[in-house]
């Protein structure tokens, strides 16, 4: 019997096969229609990666409710924003969470019902509350009874989450409970996640963060094992996790796994089960795959995607062997990439050249939520936003994002070919490139980095790195060194925090000029 096993701090504290979470979903899903909520209707969940949220996930969509995912480390104001968009009528909250509930809730007044999971219910905190406030075991045991799954049209909303919000403001992309199956389909493919019944797969990725990549839907598909590891993600917390649970797969984005390595180099030991990492977010410096990979002794599997794709686009394949500089990878059967000019005009050679990259595919968004207009172009291609590039093999190298282009003295910069020059320093844990205003060129390159813990580097090494590599102009102004890069929500870096933050003055102290 395969097993999900829910873990706080390194030590598992619930452990349940997949006929019992059927069978748990199912009634939850029972007391939800029983409370009054029909098809269509949203539930928001504030939760970590959990059994609890794993159940509220099946029992919402199977029952044809729409299961709204939402960040807990956002500010009241900006999940409101998002519950009030998506007129959420129930909110599925983590215990260690429903502080927030008093100032949110003021702010929601769609919300009807609070069902706290994970633990028990805060009397004193639920007193101040308008809403009625139980634990999700005491609703199934006054409302849970068995319910037929899957009465509605495979076009059907299963969930919606929204933007992370890093480039513009958040915006909601509805899952389909079709896009949710050929999205599963896709990625289990052994060009893809190469996902086997052999596997227990630690799912390091956000819950509330598009589906967690997928991997709570293939893993059961194929009948891996999953471990959820809370909301506990700290290198020692991980380590533990893996040698316990004899995990042999592990998705999430390179923070995360920056944080596993640094705590095995100051504490030593190894986590011998893991055969691969899956990672994803912003492009990985060569350096760190390379530490990965000799440290842990796990093949790192590359892969690009948007929450927009569901978000699976590319992936390196773990049949081939790896390049020596890795691209994003292949795209699966079912999503389709172009190359485009900046005016939309497909170009007439897709391979080995650089292009505004739109994608189609049946798991790809057709319309934001809400919105009147399509998101898709003529022949139904979503524009990503990226620049990319195609090689002969017909793997996607990610060149940058569009919006992050400096432009400088009329001519454009390129961060992302600067980005990887850096990465490949193996002292730097992580690096960005962004544009301050000037009032001769209009924008100059800054170049930020965060170094790993213990190394040191000084602004005339990083330049040196950079001449010769690229264009004389191209090369950074001032040098930031910071201790710690602003990540956003979901762990990529945070461009957006970091310009306002140089604009401000408030990273003066960590400036070094270069030149």
């Amino acid at each position: 019997m395969r097993t999900i096993a829910t873990a706080s701090r390194g030590a598992v504290v619930g452990r349940v096969g997949y006929a019992e979470l059927r069978a748990r979903s199912n009634r939850l899903s029972g007391a939800l229609l029983a409370l009054g909520l029909k098809v269509g209707d949203r539930v928001g969940t504030l939760a970590w990666n959990t059994q609890h949220h794993l159940e509220v996930y099946h029992a919402t969509m199977n029952a044809g409710l729409v299961c709204h995912t939402l960040n807990p480390r956002l500010t009241s104001a900006q999940l409101a924003a998002m519950i009030n968009e998506a007129e959420d009528r129930m909110l599925a909250v983590a215990a260690n969470l429903v502080g927030v509930l008093p100032d949110l809730l003021t702010l929601c007044p769609t919300i009807e019902r609070v069902v706290v999971l994970d633990g028990a219910v805060d009397a004193s905190i639920a007193a101040r509350l308008a809403v009625p406030v139980e634990e999700i075991d005491g609703l199934v045991a006054a409302h849970g009874a068995p319910a037929a799954w899957g009465q509605f049209d495979e076009e059907s909303a299963a969930g919606l989450c929204f933007t992370s919000g890093t480039t513009g403001k958040p915006k909601g992309v509805v899952f389909t409970h079709r896009s949710n199956y050929l999205h599963t389909l896709m990625s289990i493919q052994p060009d893809a996640y190469c996902l086997s019944a052999k596997d227990t797969i630690l799912v390091a990725i956000p819950m509330f963060h598009a589906n967690a990549w997928g991997l709570p839907f293939s893993a059961p598909a194929v009948g891996a094992s999953l471990v959820l590891p809370g909301r506990e993600l700290d290198g020692a917390s991980l380590a533990a996790l893996i040698r316990s649970e004899n995990v042999t797969i592990a998705g999430g984005v390179q923070t995360v796994w920056i944080g596993l390595l640094d705590h095995l180099d100051a504490t030593g030991g190894d986590v011998p089960s893991l055969e691969r990492i899956i990672i994803g977010g912003s492009k990985c410096p060569d350096a760190l795959i390379r530490r990965m990979e000799d440290r842990l002794g796990a093949r790192v599997q590359t892969t690009w995607g948007m929450t927009e794709m569901s978000p699976l686009g590319t992936v390196d394949s773990v049949q081939l062997p790896p390049a020596a500089e890795r691209s994003s990878g292949r795209p699966p059967i079912g999503v389709d990439l172009k190359l485009t000019s900046a005016d939309g005009a497909t170009l007439p050679e897709q391979r080995g050249v650089i292009g505004h990259l739109k994608v189609r595919g049946p798991s790809v968004i057709d319309r934001y939520f809400n919105a009147a207009a399509s998101a898709l172009d003529a022949e139904g291609y979503f524009d990503t936003g990226d620049l990319a590039t195609i090689d002969d093999g017909g793997a996607l190298t990610i060149c940058g994002r569009s919006k992050d282009l400096i432009k400088s003295g009329g001519e454009w910069i390129n961060p992302a070919e600067m980005e990887a020059i850096i990465g490949r320093d193996p002292r730097v844990g992580q690096v960005a490139v962004i544009g301050k205003t000037h009032p001769k060129w209009g924008e100059r390159p800054v170049l930020v980095v965060e170094l790993r813990q213990g190394e040191t580097g000084d602004a005339p090494a990083f330049v040196d790195a950079l001449r010769g590599k690229v264009a004389d102009w191209w090369l950074p102004d001032e040098i930031v060194q910071l201790p710690r890069m602003p990540l956003a929500a979901t762990g990529k870096i945070d461009k957006v925090r970091l310009r306002a933050d140089y604009e401000h003055g408030e990273l003066d102290r960590y400036v070094t000029v270069a030149r």
